[in-house]
């Protein structure tokens, strides 16, 4: 099964169509990638996620495969040719002893419901930590175990919980707690600092919410009020419960940050536009 959606692919700058895209060649090796939201055919928050794929690859000690020219060049050439309005975006740049390639495709998005908005999704905790947070790396391994357990369990998304017993982010995400108005995160040195969670941090620095960067001990998650997520798709999505413990869903806080960020994220869009 191929992860690329669509009718076309970029493989090392030129276009393909989507029956030759192999998804062996990603796993082979080792790829560093980022996935970009796009909307209206534009990228959102491009620059952030140029930034982080540069950092990625220069904590893995690799040379950027192509710059952020010839990627964004790429990017418009395969949204030109799809017509794609709302769906997600993947960069990989993949190292192996052979040879070293990049792939631009669409990927299928994992949008929330309105219902799930209003009402949250179901967590699960999970004991693994990334040998590297702060490189977004593919490990295939990690995710499919992930993947299992969340269809086993029903539910949307794992928190992982460290050797000391600290939940630190997401599998495909940050996560927030908050008690007392007060917003709760991992520290940046533990986690991978995705681009939405980076943004609503500047919300909350610019409305004055109180953030405090610590770990929360899985044992203690009942004390807090709400749970939720920040990531590339589910944007700001609450948790309805984690595990065995329930979570107040309509926190004032939820869509105040969500509104504000996509004021953000439409603004980036006509930037990179230039409408």
């Amino acid at each position: 099964m191929t992860e690329s959606v669509g009718t076309n692919f970029i493989w090392n700058g030129e276009l393909f169509p989507s029956h030759k895209f192999d998804s062996a060649i990603i796993y082979d090796g080792e790829s560093v990638y980022e996935v970009i939201r796009m909307v209206r055919g534009y990228p959102v928050f491009f620059d952030d996620h140029i930034e982080r794929l540069q950092s990625s690859v220069r904590m893995q000690g690799r040379k950027m495969i192509a710059d952020a020219g010839i990627l964004r060049r790429d990017l418009l050439t395969l949204s030109a040719s799809e017509k794609m309005t709302e769906i997600n975006l993947k960069i990989v740049f993949n190292y192996n002893w052979l040879n070293e390639n990049y792939f631009i495709y669409f990927i299928e998005p994992i949008y929330p419901s309105e219902e799930q908005y209003r009402h949250g999704v179901k967590g699960i905790l999970y004991s693994a930590e990334r040998e590297n947070p702060e490189s977004k790396v593919i490990n295939h391994e990690l995710r499919s175990s992930i993947y299992h357990r969340l269809i086993v369990e029903g539910a949307y998304e794992a928190l992982l919980v460290n050797q000391h017993n600290c939940i630190t982010e997401g599998s495909r995400s940050n996560i927030f707690f908050i008690k007392n108005e007060v917003l709760y995160t991992a520290p940046e040195e533990h986690i991978l600092n995705g681009i939405t969670r980076k943004h609503i941090l500047k919300i909350c620095d610019e409305n004055n919410i109180n953030v405090v960067l610590s770990c929360i001990d899985a044992d203690s998650i009942a004390v807090y009020d709400t749970v939720f997520m920040t990531g590339t798709s589910p944007i700001v999505l609450p948790f309805s419960q984690i595990g065995s413990v329930s979570f107040s869903t309509g926190h004032h806080f939820l869509e105040l940050l969500r509104h504000k960020y996509l004021v953000k994220a439409g603004e980036s869009v006509r930037l990179f536009s230039g409408g």
